[in-house]
């Protein structure tokens, strides 16, 4: 059953119920059971209902609304992003609702719901860093509900991704440590059940490999929290043995590599005479610290413009989603500032 095919007296007719017992119910109205709440609740969502209709308009006429939920609206990449989302979307006539999850599950779970509630044509996504489990998105894709992933990918089938390549952006960034002669490089990893952590650590292993540099997974650590603190702490405890410290530090994204920049500097360490640092995404305050942070930059206003650019053809189109690519990458670059390069 499609997204708002249900309705009040569909429930009704299904429990041998009156259809005022069921909008009672739904809206835990006082004088009906709990077992009556909990088999009309239960069969609402089995039949996909929404109240107030949300959903047959979904399906019968356009909101020209779009929402776009992301982990967190400070991040630079993430406001890059949005900024292509809105130059699209208000282009097309459509107006944007955002919701950040700050990378919380349960709020992102909120937020879909928020999303349905506000009856939106489609919806764009960068899940948050707790979620595991994407069944509530699997719903809204049975549902042939509009969706398009970015950055992010989930662990679904018959998605629409829009990506950066994280494996080759990483891979360029630990290549051009080791062609400036660092040898003992550190990976501060992102967390390991996200696809993009994954893929960068993996540009990680095989720039080693196949410079004949020996992997040592003592180095590869990960900063789940990706804070400026964690990275401090991290980087400090690996670094203070001086017999065996390492020479090059790769950091999943700036804040990571800022963070590690300012242990290194508490601890008389010289960038980049003593160790080299990059990062990843050119955060806007990358260029601005001292010495001025090499990083890996990500399209990420032509990641919201070609996310934004699918969802509203399959508005438009109604189409299901395997007619539509399901995975573009774009192409990353390597941004060589002083904290990488050996004078």
């Amino acid at each position: 059953m499609k997204l708002g095919q249900a309705t009040i007296k569909d429930i009704a007719r299904e429990l041998n119920v009156s259809t005022s017992t069921v909008s009672r119910a739904l809206k835990d109205y006082p004088g009906i059971s709990d077992e009556t709440k909990r088999k009309v609740k239960e069969l609402a969502d089995k039949l996909n209902y929404r109240p107030n209709a949300v959903a047959l308009s979904l399906r019968k006429s356009k909101s020209f609304t779009i929402g776009v939920i992301i982990p967190e609206v400070v991040h630079f990449f993430f406001s890059t992003v949005i900024s292509g989302v809105e130059e699209v979307a208000f282009a097309n006539g459509y107006n944007v609702i955002l919701c950040q999850t700050n990378e919380k599950f349960s709020r992102e779970k909120s937020s879909v719901e928020t999303m349905l509630s506000n009856q939106i044509d489609g919806v764009l996504v960068s899940f948050s860093r707790e979620t595991t489990s994407f069944d509530h998105f699997k719903k809204m894709i049975d549902l042939e509900f509009p969706i398009v992933f970015f950055d992010r990918i989930p662990d679904l089938e018959n998605t629409i991704n829009v990506t950066v390549n994280d494996y080759q952006g990483a891979y360029n960034a630990v290549k051009h440590l080791i062609d400036q002669g660092f040898k003992k490089i550190v990976h501060l990893s992102g967390p390991d059940n996200l696809t993009i952590s994954k893929q960068r650590k993996e540009g990680y292993l095989d720039a080693l490999r196949d410079s004949g540099i020996k992997v040592k997974p003592e180095w590869i650590v990960e900063c789940p929290y990706g804070t400026e603190k964690e990275s401090i702490l991290i980087t400090t405890e690996l670094f203070k043995n001086k017999e065996n410290r390492p020479d090059a530090i790769f950091a999943h994204h700036d804040i990571v590599a800022a963070g590690a920049m300012m242990a290194l500097k508490a601890l008389n360490l010289k960038i980049p005479e003593d160790v080299g640092v990059v990062g990843f995404s050119n955060w806007q305050f990358s260029s601005m610290i001292d010495p001025p942070l090499s990083t890996v930059a990500q399209p990420g206003f032509q990641i919201g413009e070609t996310a934004t650019k699918i969802l509203l053809e399959m508005i438009s189109k109604k189409t299901n989603m395997e007619s539509f690519p399901q995975n573009i990458v774009l192409d990353t670059e390597l941004l060589i500032r002083k904290s990488s390069v050996k004078v």
